[in-house]
């Protein structure tokens, strides 16, 4: 009987050893899957700095000095669809664009920012693209290796801002921070290590003569907003407007959101020889997230358009 007992209670043992270990790993998982809720946070696309009644003009003159004040470098300033009730405000600072150009894959797609200055009924809203989305979206899991100084950029930006208001709220659709290193719209929809490859040179040189040449003569209707070049790591990146009536920005931004007018101007990535830029499912997707299939549809030519606008200006 005892020796029953004894086996019986070694029985036990192993059951409760057993358990004990189920319910450590359980624990352990447990506590991984909320530290990676935790750092996991909604990101938006925009931040609304304010409104202003002065005119669109007058306050791009503003905002251009504010951003001098805290050494950025605007680079250009255009209207949208050649709408004068848009305007859109290109700029970079030194530690911004030294910093991005360490991801080497495209990382320098993240170097210009760019602020919204939007018209209706006499008053204008000003917005900017929000840093760290674009950060998360182009620099990926690399983001976190520079973000003090990328953080201090984005600071320094609200600071810049904060004479023309104080809202700094975020819209334009909410996209989880670790969803947005890998975004993409609808299944089979591209990512952004899926761009499209608009032309191979003979040389960075050769490209960069090519383009340049292009866009002087304003060739497919586009016109020149920014260029940033890095000499030494042979990158370009060139902000395009697309002005054709029929398959440009008058075609598919009223029709998606003009209050998203940060998103633009569209940009093409000089990266040695080979030129590329990101796929129109991609990048209309990333800047307009709430977007509706029923609203893509209605725009279902644009990234082609687009396409071919950008190749042509590399032939």
């Amino acid at each position: 009987m005892s020796d029953v007992n004894f086996t019986s209670l070694k029985k036990l043992r192993k059951i409760y050893k057993l358990f004990k270990m189920k319910r450590t790993i359980l624990f352990t998982f447990i506590t991984l899957l909320a530290l990676n809720f935790s750092f996991a946070k909604d990101l938006t696309p925009y931040v609304k700095v304010g409104t202003t009644t002065s005119s669109i003009d007058e306050t791009a003159e503003k905002i251009v000095d504010l951003l001098k004040d805290k050494s950025f470098t605007v680079f250009g300033v255009y209207n949208p669809e050649n709408n004068k009730n848009l305007k859109v405000i290109t700029f970079t600072r030194n530690d911004l664009k030294n910093t991005v150009i360490k991801v080497k894959d495209r990382g320098a797609l993240a170097a210009v920012l760019k602020i919204a200055l939007v018209t209706k009924n006499g008053v204008t809203t000003i917005s900017y693209t929000n840093p760290e989305y674009i950060f998360t979206a182009y620099l990926r899991d690399e983001y976190s290796k520079y973000s003090n100084v990328l953080t201090k950029v984005s600071s320094d930006l609200k600071e810049s801002l904060s004479s023309l208001g104080n809202n700094f709220s975020s819209f334009g659709g909410n996209v989880d921070s670790e969803k947005l290193k890998k975004y993409h719209y609808k299944i089979m929809m591209p990512y952004f290590s899926e761009p499209i490859v608009l032309k191979e040179f003979n040389s960075f040189e050769e490209g960069l003569r090519v383009i340049e040449a292009n866009l002087a003569k304003k060739k497919g209707q586009t016109s020149q907003v920014y260029k940033l070049i890095y000499t030494t790591e042979k990158v370009a990146v060139f902000g395009v407007g697309l002005e054709n009536k029929q398959n440009g920005e008058a075609k598919f931004l009223p029709t998606i959101g003009q209050d998203h007018a940060a998103a633009l101007p569209y940009e093409m990535i000089l990266q040695g020889n080979i030129l590329t830029m990101l796929h129109g499912k991609y990048r209309i997707a990333l800047f307009w997230p709430e977007l509706t299939m029923g609203t893509f549809m209605k725009i279902m030519s644009t990234p082609g358009d687009i396409e071919d606008t950008l190749k042509a200006l590399a032939n």
